[in-house]
């Protein structure tokens, strides 16, 4: 529950973003967070390895995401800042 909790803090009070919805969150296994532009999924060992996600993207083709989340990454710190 902490780390969703640490998520919602962030993503709610610093960056004015709303959860839409929760899933999982009593049971704490798979807790999926949804905040509309982004969706959060938290796993346990045993959730992470049943679904083995890192098998599953393993044929994927990496995508250079450097440029995205640089800007993305400039933004949050001005964010911070003014706050």
């Amino acid at each position: 529950h902490a780390m969703s909790e640490e998520i919602d803090h962030k993503l709610e009070d610093d960056l004015q973003d709303k959860r839409m919805s929760i899933e999982g969150y009593d049971a704490s296994r798979w807790i999926v967070l949804d905040y509309g532009t982004v969706v959060i999924h938290l796993f346990d060992d045993e959730m992470r390895e049943y679904y083995s996600l890192e098998s599953l993207w393993a044929d994927a083709r990496p995508v250079d995401l450097s440029d995205v989340l640089e800007d993305s990454n400039k933004m949050s710190r001005s964010m911070f800042e003014q706050s």
